[in-house]
């Protein structure tokens, strides 16, 4: 009996990547046309494992190796919107990740210094692979997340790729007094949400901005509380 090899044709990433602006992107609020043009511009494929390249531009989050994740598109859009990154600003990205947030915000807004804090080498490496094309002046640096930079602060925007329970104190600090942290912050017992933090004289004020399902950074997730009921 002879037996036929279905082939299915490649995927056409870029087909995929204007559907997913028109279908996902546009309709979520989402006007400033320089973000449009990156979502438009910017491989998303090559930011995710090989393994899940055809679901690059599905409406989710793609998980990557411990417990990180790719966050979904129309969520990175709508960051960027709120940011509104100026010509000129100096950009901190937090969890960088895979390049996908990175290579964005190089691509929407020339004349940005933005440096790429990751603790992750291998997600790194395929941050910097992508960034090599999209966004060839972004200075990468492997360290603690929770740290930061600070060598470098102050920043005039700050961008944490992935949800916190509460902002850390470390990263705060190292925000221009004039400047804004955009970040997914998802309090224990609430819902996550896009908010910008601003430093205040007596610590950050927050604005909650939109609702976002974005999974929780493991290296920034507080230790749980010991509790005597545990042992009881």
């Amino acid at each position: 009996m002879n037996q036929h090899v279905i082939e299915h044709p490649p995927l056409d990433y870029e087909a995929a990547r204007q559907r997913m602006v028109d279908a996902q992107i546009r309709p979520a609020q989402v006007n400033d046309p320089r973000v449009i043009a990156a979502m438009r511009r910017v491989p998303r494929e090559l930011a995710a494992p090989e393994s899940l390249r055809e679901f690059a531009y599905a409406d989710q989050s793609l998980p990557l190796p411990d417990g990180r994740a790719l966050t979904e598109p129309r969520v990175i859009a709508r960051m960027l919107q709120t940011a509104a990154p100026r010509e000129g600003e100096r950009v901190l990205v937090v969890a960088a990740g895979t390049g996908y947030l990175v290579a964005l915000t190089c691509t929407m807004q020339e004349g940005l210094r933005i440096d790429a804090v990751e603790s992750d080498t291998t997600l790194a490496a395929i941050g910097q692979s992508l960034c090599r094309t999209f966004a060839p002046d972004v200075s990468w640096h492997i360290g603690p997340l929770s740290a930061g930079l600070a060598g470098d602060a102050p920043y005039d925007l700050i961008l944490i790729d992935g949800a916190v329970r509460a902002m850390p104190q470390a990263i705060v600090a190292q925000c221009a007094p004039d400047g804004r942290i955009v970040a997914p912050v998802w309090p224990e017992g609430g819902v996550a949400s896009v908010c910008i933090v601003t430093p205040t004289k007596d610590g950050s004020a927050t604005s909650t901005i939109f609702d976002a399902n974005v999974p929780l950074l493991p290296e920034l997730a507080p230790a749980p509380a010991f509790s005597f009921e545990a042992y009881a």
